[in-house]
């Protein structure tokens, strides 16, 4: 993902990976609609759509479409204070082009406001359980039996250096 402006990228010969990350920022965000789109029923969301764009564009990408999409969206009340304030943290860059007009714009979540809200919501939550499955508790570290791969320095261990 790159993440600088395309006049910084212009300015430092970067210019290829700036438009495959932003052509990466808009597929991303067409695949964010369609899965709106396919797992809306019954006025519900289901949780498969967020796991679908995650494993095609990664957490970083998603986060990244949804935080500009907020931020695009700051005005609407159907979204929820806690990912405006989420988004506030995640960073994009200003991304004017030549006239002055807004480049951003291009990877906005075009879905209705409230289901981009809750496709965000899911996402994080999804996010948050990813992270603590990675990080094994205290009660599970001290369970686990000690690793024995190599010795360990100690006053009673002699090297054989000598």
């Amino acid at each position: 993902m790159y993440q600088h402006t395309g006049t910084y990228a212009r300015e430092h010969g970067e210019l290829e990976q700036f438009r495959n990350s932003f052509r990466a920022n808009i597929a991303c965000k067409e695949a964010i609609e369609a899965a709106i789109r396919e797992h809306y029923r019954n006025n519900c969301l289901d949780s498969e759509a967020p796991k679908q764009v995650v494993d095609q564009f990664g957490y970083d990408r998603v986060f990244h479409v949804l935080a500009n999409t907020v931020k695009q969206m700051d005005w609407d009340g159907r979204i929820s204070n806690d990912n405006k304030a989420w988004a506030k943290t995640v960073p994009v860059c200003d991304n004017k082009d030549g006239l002055g007009g807004d480049r951003n714009c291009y990877f906005v979540v075009n879905s209705h406001p409230g289901l981009t809200d809750l496709f965000l919501t899911q996402t994080r939550k999804e996010f948050a359980l990813a992270q603590q499955q990675e990080k094994p508790s205290v009660r599970q570290k001290l369970k686990a039996p000690p690793e024995r791969n190599a010795p360990k320095n100690s006053a009673h261990f002699k090297s054989q250096e000598r």
